[in-house]
């Protein structure tokens, strides 16, 4: 049996599962609406367009005006009501004002209460993104053992990979701690 060559490329598929880990984070602190407008924040709600479920952005023109404020100008007027409909059906909590070509939404700003919630909804969100990251650490680590088992790996060749494999985690998770930082700082500010 062959042994197996360490480099690089040995830790390219954990490291690009370990940054999806932290993309789905940022995707998910992005729904997270802050005090103020945020367009992202309508990035998961969809319509019925014509039978096919459509992203909103994907069918009207999304504006933010003012800091607290996004209009929607659908490119379509009679999706207009659709949309209004899926907004207010949706978790945002913000009822849409429908002037007729367009929806404003107005975020109101939030209270002391509701933004500590919604910190502890970024740890909660960044300790599951920690326990993915834990969870990649292990799935690899556990390859190679499987690997020295088998006799294609050294005891120093899984030395190594154990501190290379624990760097990788320590780097991922600290940019967790970063992004989950941002946002606690962003939904902090009045």
């Amino acid at each position: 049996m062959a042994i197996i060559e360490l480099s690089k490329a040995t830790y390219k598929p954990y490291a690009e599962k370990m940054e999806k880990s932290v993309h789905v984070l940022q995707e998910n602190l992005n729904a997270i609406r802050a005090g103020r407008a945020n367009p992202k924040v309508l990035d998961r709600l969809a319509i019925d367009y014509y039978g096919v479920q459509t992203p909103i952005n994907q069918v009207a023109n999304i504006q933010v005006p003012e800091p607290r404020m996004i209009t929607i100008t659908p490119w379509d007027p009679s999706t207009l009501k659709i949309i209004e409909k899926s907004i207010q059906a949706s978790d945002l909590g913000i009822n849409p004002t429908n002037d007729g070509k367009m929806l404003r939404l107005v975020f109101p700003a939030l209270t002391e209460e509701r933004r500590k919630d919604l910190v502890k909804t970024v740890h909660r969100e960044a300790e599951d993104a920690k326990i993915a990251i834990r969870n990649i650490r292990r799935e690899a680590l556990d390859k190679f053992r499987g690997h020295l088992k088998k006799k294609e790996l050294t005891e120093d060749g899984l030395a190594e990979v154990e501190v290379e494999i624990q760097k990788l985690t320590d780097g991922y998770i600290e940019n967790i701690d970063k992004v989950a930082a941002e946002k606690e700082k962003d939904l902090m500010e009045i």
